[in-house]
Order: C-alpha cells, then sequence, then structure tokens
C-alpha cells in the first residue's frame, strides 16, 4: 500500500489533481478495527476546467506509467484504487478537512472520520449502515463536530433513524 500511496502524493505533485484524501471502508479502518473491504476509494478534487471527464488525464498518465485498468479502478502497485471526484459540497469539504498522516514512512490523506460518517448517512447504503454504527460505536471523534456535519448537510433525519439501531 505504501507504494499506492506514493503514487497518489505523484499525482498531486505533478498537479493531475488538486487533492486527494482516503476516503469509503479503508478510510474508516484508519479509525477501528479492520474489516474486509475491496478497494481504496480516493476522493479527489480536480482542476477547473476539467471538462466532462475529469479522470481522463490521471487515467492516460497512470496507463502511460503501466497501471493497468480493472472495470472502476486502476490496479496501482497491486492495490485496486477507484478514484472519485468529490461531486457534492459534503464531499469536497470532507477532502479539504482530510487529516495527513504518515502511513509506513508515506505521507498521505485520510478523510476525518466525522466526515466518514456524514458520507455514510448521505450515501444510505446497507452497507454503509453497518459500517455507520460500528464506526460510531469504536472511533475516538468529536460528537459536536459530527453533529454540525450532519446538521449542515442535512442529515439530522437519517442519523436519528440509524442511531436508534444503535440504542436497541
Amino acid at each position: 500500500m505504501e507504494m499506492t500511496l506514493a503514487v497518489l502524493n505523484e499525482l498531486k505533485k505533478k498537479e493531475l489533481i488538486t487533492e486527494y484524501a482516503i476516503g469509503g471502508g479503508m478510510g474508516a479502518v484508519f479509525y477501528i478495527e479492520p474489516f474486509l473491504t475491496y478497494d481504496l476509494d480516493i476522493f479527489i478534487i480536480v482542476k477547473n476546467g476539467e471538462g466532462l471527464d475529469p479522470l481522463a488525464r490521471i487515467y492516460e498518465y497512470l496507463k502511460r506509467s503501466g497501471y493497468k485498468p480493472k472495470d472502476e479502478q486502476v490496479i496501482i502497485e497491486g492495490v485496486p484504487v477507484q478514484f472519485l471526484p468529490a461531486w457534492n459540497d459534503l464531499l469536497k469539504e470532507a477532502v479539504h478537512g482530510a487529516r495527513s498522516l504518515m502511513y509506513k514512512g508515506i505521507s498521505t490523506r485520510v478523510m476525518a472520520v466525522e466526515h466518514l460518517l456524514a458520507i455514510m448517512l448521505d450515501a444510505g447504503r446497507a452497507k454503509d449502515r453497518e459500517r455507520f454504527l460500528k464506526v460510531l460505536a469504536e472511533a475516538e471523534l468529536d460528537r459536536g463536530k459530527m453533529k454540525r456535519i450532519i446538521k449542515h448537510h442535512g442529515l439530522q433525519e437519517k442519523f436519528a433513524s440509524w442511531k436508534k439501531h444503535l440504542d436497541e
């Protein structure tokens, strides 16, 4: 995974992406006990003016570097990576507010746990609800920050519904 993160940092250095943050299941693993997750979800901010295919330059660069696409991912140093443009305000806020940390000597960015929880609420899939309850129960988090994010993005009703299952 260290080499995969080095490639992500290279994409930023080459200005193919403006910013990135690890999200999804792998993002949650930075805060709680590991669980099975298939790929590395990389949420990105791209430059303005990237047109209708903001990933084209990234995929072109990776292909020239010897990395092959597989379904919706690109296999980078053996790790399936899915690039996801931050398409709404919540995701953009999460990418910009990501934590910088070191993973085995490589600098990387991981979404704050409070943003990960809000994104799970927003997505609303069954697997997100399951992860949400696990992260909420296990992770050290700033509950005030989480509630502010949830309120700001209009997710209070869903939060109350999902939290009810934790209280049962």
